[in-house]
């Protein structure tokens, strides 16, 4: 006999999920969650791109003196290039160069491997509190997300989104299971939720929770809000940009 379609549903315990696309249904007289799987497409997607495309060539007009200020600092420091590109996988898992303003030493990736039991991070991503690669500019850089602006350039080319899930390595995205391929559902984001969050001290598994719970219930005023407390958070160089 066919079942309903909410037969494939979930028992209770779903949490980060919009109202809307929740749906209590007898399934054989017991009653069933039914999560719909979010969907973005037509104007909901038409709208977050121009929004991103507006925003994105805005702040690449007013931050260009920045720019061209950092520029010259990481010139200074060590002559080596000003900008990093490093892989990072995209919508519907797309990889794509994430470009960054250098804040490390040149040969950083190669060091990675003598660092690796000074590793403070968990799951699959590397972390060091006072990581010896990052340079004199690189560290100011980060402390106020200097070096993460040149991604409204990936945004302007389609690759990025201004808020979204934090952009995820290729090793990280061969690790996901069912459930936290949903990631992938929309483009990553030069802020999010594990943004505002304190980045520095998340988890992997308190990362995963944030990025899943804006997959599940984006809209463009969470977006705006993102924003919002993303430049509170920079400006006041609290610790969780």
């Amino acid at each position: 006999m066919r079942q309903p379609a909410c037969a494939d549903a979930a028992v209770a315990g779903v949490v980060d999920v919009a109202a809307p696309r929740i749906e209590m249904c007898p399934v054989a007289g017991l009653p069933l969650i039914h999560v719909e799987k979010p969907s973005y497409h037509g104007a909901k997607r038409s709208g977050k791109r121009i929004f991103d495309l507006v925003f994105a060539g805005a702040a690449l007009v007013v931050l260009a003196p920045v720019f061209a200020v950092i520029a010259v600092l990481i010139k200074l420091e060590d002559r080596g290039p000003v900008f990093y590109k490093a892989e990072r996988i995209g919508l519907d898992g797309t990889p794509f160069g994430m470009v960054k303003f250098r804040s490390m030493v040149t040969d950083a990736d190669k060091l990675v491997d003598t660092l690796l039991a000074q590793n403070e991070g968990a799951g699959p991503l590397f972390k060091m509190k006072d990581d010896p690669r990052v340079t004199r500019i690189g560290k100011v850089m980060r402390r106020f997300s200097i070096d993460e602006l040149p991604q409204f350039l990936n945004v302007v080319r389609g690759e990025m989104s201004v808020v979204g899930p934090r952009p995820p390595l290729r090793r990280e995205v061969e690790a996901y299971d069912g459930r936290v391929k949903r990631r992938l559902l929309v483009r990553p984001g030069v802020t999010g939720l594990w943004q505002v969050s304190g980045r520095s001290d998340l988890s992997w598994d308190e990362s995963v929770r944030l990025d899943l719970s804006y997959v599940e219930n984006w809209s463009m005023v969470s977006d705006v809000l993102i924003i919002g407390k993303t430049v509170k958070a920079a400006l006041a160089s609290d610790g969780t940009c």
